[in-house]
């Protein structure tokens, strides 16, 4: 198989080059050319956002698929689709499940409404309708049937560029009294980047079509094993001191930016990040490698870059301030070791 990745030296991209080259592919990168590409990938260079910035895939080359992890102005998209939809046979775009219109019902599924006031042909606005408008793009080059929409939710694992769970595990290294929002068996749902790059792979060669969500299953993993896994990884004296909901959220503390990954449960947020449909995608082939895994992969994964991850300039920092964590953990009982009751209902 060729594949043509548009991007393939961050996250996503990365992994499914990686995957992809794994699988004995023949693997093109198209991207800026300011980080190293995979080793044993073409390499392309140019810039999207600029008049000419597809100069170098005008010229020959042909590919089975393409995959897409655009995420600003969709009009990158239409133009980079429009330019291979006669030279490549599927074009999947790695979406979001920010697409769907707010409030989202508990386990919304693939035909949920969606936002308003997206187009294919936009310069950069908000980020739901930046998505939706580059899956209108991608299905307006190849049609439905040659296009498939990845609607990704949280994104973990090794590469990660958000900051979402190296800052958990950054924080759990450095030990002492961890700040852990409860309750402890509230379910997550999340996607190990490597599972959704194999998926992505396999839907390739199965020939799939159309929008999937993308996340484990309700039940995979939950606040205590996420964050009881970051302990065993880095191996820190760290203790975990469960916290109930309304505690954190009357310190003022922010839920999925402060608290990566935590929203408190039973509300409008929960529903529209912990409790998506993925039915379609698990009958397709989809499987979640263990909590475990994904956590002491992305714990060496940092280790091996120097203990300090890559942030996309245009996400906002992740996690709570040294401070605040103090103030909250004396205000409900001794911070010193052993001194603290389970406070999660």
């Amino acid at each position: 198989m060729r594949l043509l990745v548009l991007g393939g030296t961050e996250f996503a991209g990365r992994a499914v080059a990686e995957a992809a080259l794994g699988r004995g592919w023949e693997v093109t990168v198209f991207n800026r050319g300011r980080q190293a590409p995979p080793t044993g990938v073409r390499s392309l260079h140019g810039d999207r956002t600029h008049p000419d910035g597809l100069a170098a895939l005008a010229g020959d080359g042909e590919w089975d698929a393409v995959v897409d992890t655009w995420s600003a102005a969709p009009r990158a998209v239409r133009d980079t689709a429009r330019l291979l939809r006669g030279r490549a046979g599927r074009y999947v775009y790695v979406s979001s499940i920010s697409v769907y219109a707010w409030p989202r019902a508990a386990g919304f599924a693939e035909d949920a409404p969606l936002v308003e006031g997206a187009s294919a042909d936009a310069e950069q606005t908000e980020y739901p309708q930046d998505k939706l408008g580059g899956e209108l793009a991608a299905v307006g080059a190849f049609g439905a049937d040659r296009s498939l929409l990845v609607r990704a939710g949280l994104i973990l694992g090794p590469y990660e560029n958000v900051g979402r769970l190296p800052w958990w595990l950054t924080r759990v290294a450095r030990g002492g009294p961890v700040l852990a929002p409860g309750p402890r068996d509230l379910p997550l749902q999340y996607i190990d980047v490597r599972d959704l790059a194999e998926w992505i792979l396999g839907s390739v060669e199965r020939g799939s079509s159309g929008p999937y969500n993308l996340v484990s299953p309700r039940g995979h993993a939950t606040m205590a094993t996420l964050l009881e896994a970051c302990v065993r990884a880095t191996g820190a004296s760290a203790e975990l001191r469960w916290t109930a909901p309304e505690v954190i959220l009357d310190a003022g503390i922010e839920p999925w930016t402060q608290l990566p990954a935590w929203v408190p449960p039973d509300g409008e947020l929960y529903a529209g990040v912990h409790h998506s449909d993925v039915s379609r995608a698990l009958a397709t082939g989809l499987v979640c490698r263990p909590v475990d895994e994904t956590v002491a992969d992305t714990w060496a994964w940092l280790r091996e870059i120097g203990g300090t991850a890559p942030l996309r300039p245009d996400r906002s920092l992740k996690g709570l301030d040294p401070e605040v964590e103090a103030r909250v953990l004396a205000a409900t009982g001794d911070t010193a070791a052993g001194g603290v009751p389970d406070t999660t209902p």
